[in-house]
């Protein structure tokens, strides 16, 4: 419940994925935290539904992987199948690479699950406090705290919060957002959808050719959850009050089924397609679709919230803990923002292929070819890997050291990720034992990975300033990660490396320089 005059280190508004998962990674980090949600509890609407694999990777530091497994489907669900009709035949497929089974880049698979599945995990994943049903309606900047106005929707009650920080993850329609006047840049709105949840037995047609979704000329289903329910989403008609909405999923599951959709919730909603001209102002930041609105196709959304708070959250907990220099919150406008853009265009490529394949069918079945007929794909088996987008995002700011005159090695995109030890980029997922990898080396610290502890220990030892572990390297690794005998990672707290030693390091300081410089600590 409300306190009057309550503080806090952060204050997070909104209680989706996003802020969550940021609330329970600065609870790791010892921050006091308060989240903010104005709806009465989570929500109960299916919403966005694959966790890929590197917001798997994320939930895995958080100890949560077998949880959110076992609430998701089998992995065989993560494919994506185009009929003219649920009931009808597949003319095309394809698979999510990454979920549709393990991949060699990473220690975990990614996975299909409904947000209303995932929330309460992480929900229960921290204790920090979370008032739901309260609202914000103000925001004023001090010198070193921002105070929020608060309301609580059901009594009327104003509240104010004094936070060191506000996190703001409130969606595409953010309030914060709104109140400190952020432009976007985008495509904008791209189109109304409906959302309708159903019961109906369709194993019959599905129980042996499972998918995440099924993508039909007449809207798209989905699996909601492994035990039954169904959704269906298209276009919102002209008319959706006196739509029968019943009869319009029948008739896409196909024209001889004689199943009936008992329909349980219908949910209009708007397709955004936008990034905010900046991602924070002073001590107010925005992330997820506050940040950045990506259309769904391909379900690249939410889990760019995770990447986002994921960086963040070490950021904000060093410039709190005071080992982390107070512009270091720039560097996430900084990194994540080209991110942003980047996966705003893939998302949007995304969609446009879609509806190519779908008009490619309307026209093959208008000219009367036969239902059986093939088409041909507007891309390869591997579109849907997106591993360069989301294993191979590589950073470039300050708070990434490279050596002097040698710019970041580009960031991937698309399909294509090939692992790199270049700083700015994710550290590669290498096994150090059968059932540790070296992204598990990573936590509330940063991590020198080095196959050889002796030589860096008397540089290590003189940085206590800084959460700092030293993890040894396999020898068997060290050509692969670009390293000599005696070189070393020096890996961020997000798994990305910050700076590279070939070999031996230059001077006794030279730890020490480098955690400076990341950080932005004055020395």
């Amino acid at each position: 419940m409300p306190v009057p005059g309550a503080e806090t280190d952060v204050l997070i508004i909104g209680g989706g994925p996003v802020g969550l998962t940021a609330r329970a990674l600065l609870e790791r980090w010892g921050v006091r935290v308060l989240l903010v949600e104005k709806h009465r509890e989570l929500s109960p609407f299916p919403r966005s539904r694959l966790v890929n694999v590197r917001s798997m990777e994320v939930f895995r530091q958080l100890g949560l992987t077998d949880q959110i497994t076992a609430a998701a489907f089998a992995p065989e669900y993560g494919r994506i199948r185009f009929r003219d009709t649920l009931y009808g035949r597949d003319f095309a497929t394809a698979a999510m690479v990454g979920v549709n089974a393990p991949v060699p880049e990473s220690p975990v698979t990614g996975a299909v699950t409904s947000q209303d599945r995932l929330e309460p995990i992480l929900l229960a994943a921290a204790d920090a406090r979370v008032w739901f049903g309260v609202e914000l309606i103000g925001l004023a900047e001090e010198t070193d705290s921002v105070v929020a106005l608060l309301v609580n929707r059901h009594g009327g009650e104003e509240t104010r919060v004094r936070a060191r920080y506000v996190l703001a993850a409130d969606g595409a329609h953010s309030t914060v957002r709104r109140l400190l006047g952020i432009g976007t840049t985008g495509p904008g709105a791209l189109g109304d959808v409906t959302t309708v949840v159903f019961d109906a037995d369709l194993d019959r047609w599905c129980a042996h050719q499972p998918a995440g979704v099924y993508v039909t000329a007449h809207g798209s289903f989905l699996p909601l959850y492994p035990e039954g329910g169904w959704a269906w989403f298209g276009p919102t008609p002209e008319d959706p009050a006196h739509t029968d909405w019943p009869g319009l999923v029948s008739r896409a599951l196909g024209p001889t089924t004689e199943v009936r959709a008992e329909v349980l919730r219908v949910q209009h909603w708007v397709m955004n397609a936008f990034v905010a001209e900046r991602f924070h102002r002073g001590r107010i930041l925005l992330a997820g679709d506050a940040a950045h609105a990506i259309p769904i196709v391909g379900g690249l959304g939410m889990n760019a919230g995770v990447a986002d708070a994921h960086n963040l959250c070490w950021k904000l907990a060093g410039m709190l803990h005071g080992w982390a220099g107070p512009r270091l919150s720039e560097t996430y406008d900084t990194e994540r923002q080209p991110v942003a853009h980047q996966t705003l265009r893939q998302a949007v490529a995304n969609t446009r292929l879609l509806l190519q394949v779908q008009n490619r069918r309307r026209d093959q079945l208008r000219a009367g070819e036969a239902s059986s007929a093939r088409i041909g794909l507007p891309w390869s088996e591997e579109y849907f890997a997106q591993l360069g987008l989301v294993l191979g995002v590589a950073y470039d700011s300050d708070a990434v050291l490279t050596a002097p005159g040698t710019p970041p090695e580009p960031s991937e995109s698309g399909t294509d990720y090939v692992p790199s030890t270049a700083p700015g980029h994710r550290m590669p997922h290498l096994w150090l034992t059968p059932d540790s990898s070296t992204l598990d080396t990573v936590g509330e610290w940063f991590t020198l990975l080095t196959p050889d502890p002796a030589h860096w220990e008397r540089q290590a030892t003189a940085t206590t300033a800084w959460p700092l572990r030293t993890e040894t390297l396999p020898y068997e690794h060290i050509g692969l990660c670009g390293l000599g005998p005696h070189g070393a990672l020096l890996i961020r707290p997000d798994g990305h490396i910050g700076a590279r030693w070939v070999d031996r390091s230059p001077s006794d300081a030279t730890l020490r320089h480098a955690l400076t410089t990341i950080t932005g600590q004055p020395r």
